[in-house]
């Protein structure tokens, strides 16, 4: 086309026609794509570098663009998924190395887990140029590749791509290309840090050592072998002293011999690093940097504090009148009481840690009062308290006059003092005394021998006042003598007992609802009529009244099974624990309080009554901006149980402050005072 004046189209057009092109094609400066395989879901294109350079490496990338909502999988998915595959026809003498997969991330769908990528993913592939290439022909590549993208439907897909690169002698002058350099980016780099990994049973652990000084707000294991590690299971975190350590759950796979895979950092600006992973399997590292003589230390200290906690307030009833029953008793028969005692007391506690490591063998979470969390067994501690106190009210005895009495008398007092023992520590499990999280944490942490030997270190601290009979009983002798004082004092000391009662069932309150309380008050009913029957049978020999209390029992005891947790009600509350809320308000630059609490938990109870609501406390937060969170144990949340042992505890109470600085948590005591806290969030202690 020409103009009026017989000239071509006007130069101005054609420059900004240029321009056009120019800026279409710089985000491919030095690269050549091919046609792009479309669907609704995703863009695929291959893409190479601008020229083939004899003997040396060409970079291909197999691009996907993904709709929004859709993604697509790593080399291991995890728990569902598949990883794209690419076959190369090249030409003679030239070979391709393994395609190479960035960085993943998690995709949570229900309780799955899958490993892969949205919006782009950038598969890198060299392939070997042969050093017989002849500049000036062209190095032809043709591809197929299959891949599966995923919403709430997967969908599998494929395609044929074909490239047409030039052959030269060096290389193209934009050949380290923006959307090359960018994948290279996203991939996993060597790991400049020791790594050390290993499993014992279900539980595993991996340690980066000789980190640089800094917060990590997250870090995870992705593991390259599929099965090996549960994709959906929590990976809580240690970060001490330049170490990180993660707790890993095994899934079914065998244990390669080199387990390799890629860990990524986040940290406190949120800014992720990826690192490549290759370790040899060896000791499990411990997820906490205590010692062993250091938590035996804390062990034996919290064990011997555990004493003065109110949740063994009910036992130092049986204590009491056992301690009474001995004043004037021979040196012989105190030292075997208080073996007894000391006996029950540590063997419970070994038998606790047992059931730990099995349960975590196993893949649970379970910590520090894990049983607390099945209502089944706070009713039945509640229906033992309270059989306990009728017991002590006269209600019934522990014989009766068919001889049962009098065949237990020789040695049913040792007995009683075994299991004195062992029900101190089961009621003892509400509470956590200072120095104890720490040792438990470490315990559950450290080989099962260790662990067995901390363990028994808090049975020896918790059992030692009354141990100390045993090795000066002369020390019952200043008690006041037997005599009809201790019918009164023993009828008293039910009502401790009644309490206990009582208070476990607020707790059933709280897990399991109206119903559950209904189920737990029917049972008591029940096992009162039972004890009642059984005095009745004691006192008068009614063979009736001992197949009444048996039925009545045995009544009772069916209602367990229909005791359920009760199902979470509404929208969590803006003051609920969640690690998408503290990381929220941590963005908006507030500072977070956390409070991991439960309703069986006393020693919770106490620090929230005396600090955490004290006026002066209060008037901190609110003048400082913190945001107060509560995360609810009562049920054994598993989200809060990660959390718990990423910080090196084992049960609660936990407390955090995140200052507004970004900086890593600090974790406060588990006995607070109002001044802890004034400290902790920096509003000093009020004079």
């Amino acid at each position: 086309m020409r103009n009026a004046r017989g000239g071509s189209t006007s130069r101005p057009m054609l420059r900004l026609l240029t321009l056009l092109m120019l800026l279409v094609a710089a985000p491919m400066a030095g690269a050549v794509e091919s046609a792009a395989v479309t669907s609704p879901r995703a863009t695929v294109t291959l893409v190479g570098e601008a020229v083939a350079v004899p003997g040396q490496t060409l970079r291909l990338l197999l691009r996907q663009r993904l709709a929004p909502g859709w993604h697509t999988y790593w080399l291991n998915p995890g728990d569902a998924g598949q990883a794209p595959e690419v076959t190369l026809t090249l030409p003679a003498g030239a070979s391709a190395g393994p395609l190479r997969f960035p960085a993943p991330l998690r995709f949570p769908f229900g309780p799955l887990v899958s490993f892969g990528y949205a919006d782009e993913a950038l598969f890198t592939l060299p392939v070997q140029v042969p050093a017989s290439a002849t500049p000036g022909e062209t190095f032809r590549v043709t591809a197929e590749a299959t891949w599966l993208v995923c919403e709430q439907l997967c969908i599998p897909e494929e395609g044929r791509f074909s490239l047409a690169i030039p052959v030269a002698a060096a290389p193209h002058s934009d050949a380290d290309a923006a959307l090359f350099t960018r994948a290279e980016a996203a991939e996993a780099q060597p790991i400049p840090f020791p790594v050390s990994l290993g499993f014992r049973g279900k539980q595993g652990a991996l340690r980066l050592t000789g980190l640089p000084p800094g917060p990590v707000r997250d870090a995870f294991f992705f593991p390259a072998a599929q099965g090996l590690l549960e994709s959906a299971a929590p990976q809580p975190m240690t970060l001490r002293d330049g170490s990180l350590t993660l707790a890993l759950s095994r899934a079914e796979g065998e244990v390669p011999a080199l387990v390799a895979g890629v860990v990524t950092l986040v940290d406190a600006a949120g800014v992720r690093a990826a690192w490549q992973v290759a370790a040899t399997p060896g000791a499990m590292p411990a997820t906490d940097g205590l010692p062993l003589w250091q938590a035996l230390a804390f062990a034996l200290l919290g064990g011997l504090i555990l004493n003065a906690m109110p949740c063994v307030f009910p036992v130092l009833a049986m204590k009491a009148m056992a301690l009474a029953r001995l004043s004037g008793a021979a040196r012989a028969e105190v030292r075997a009481h208080a073996a007894s005692y000391t006996a029950g007391v540590v063997l419970s506690f070994l038998a606790m840690a047992g059931l730990l490591l099995a349960l975590r063998a196993a893949g649970s979470v379970a910590g520090w009062g894990f049983q607390f969390t099945a209502p089944a067994f706070v009713a039945a501690l509640a229906w033992l308290m309270l059989l306990v106190g009728l017991n002590l009210s006269g209600l019934f005895a522990m014989g009766g006059p068919a001889g049962l009495g009098q065949g237990m008398a020789s040695r049913g007092g040792h007995a009683g003092s075994f299991f004195t023992g062992a029900l101190a520590v089961l009621v003892a499990t509400p509470c956590t005394a200072p120095f104890m999280a720490a040792a438990v944490g470490a315990a559950l942490g450290m080989p099962a021998a260790a662990t067995l030997l901390v363990f028994a270190g808090l049975g020896l601290g918790m059992a030692a006042p009354y141990a100390v009979l045993g090795l000066a009983p002369g020390l019952v002798g200043l008690l006041p003598r037997p005599g009809a004082w201790m019918e009164r004092l023993k009828q008293a000391l039910a009502f401790p007992m009644y309490g206990a009662a009582s208070w476990l069932v607020w707790v059933l309150a709280q897990q399991a609802g109206a119903d559950g309380v209904l189920l737990v008050l029917a049972g008591a009913v029940l096992l009162a009529l039972a004890g009642w029957a059984l005095g009745l049978w004691q006192r008068e020999g009614r063979r009736w009244g001992l197949m009444l209390a048996g039925a009545a029992a045995l009544a009772a005891l069916a209602l367990l099974p229909g005791l359920r947790p009760e199902p979470p009600r509404g929208e969590a509350s803006a003051t609920t624990w969640s690690a998408e809320r503290v990381t929220a308000l941590r963005a908006e630059g507030r500072p977070v309080f956390v409070n991991l609490t439960a309703a069986w938990c006393v020693t919770c109870k106490v620090n929230e009554r005396m600090a955490l609501r004290d006026d002066a406390v209060r008037a901190a937060f609110s003048s400082r901006g913190v945001a107060y969170l509560t995360g609810d144990w009562t049920n054994g949340a598993p989200a809060i149980s990660a959390l718990l042992r990423e910080h090196g505890r084992d049960g609660v109470p936990l407390y955090l402050f995140y200052a507004a600085d970004g900086s890593a948590p600090v974790l406060l005591p588990q006995i607070l005072t109002p001044g802890m806290v004034l400290r902790a969030i920096g509003a000093g202690v009020p004079g």
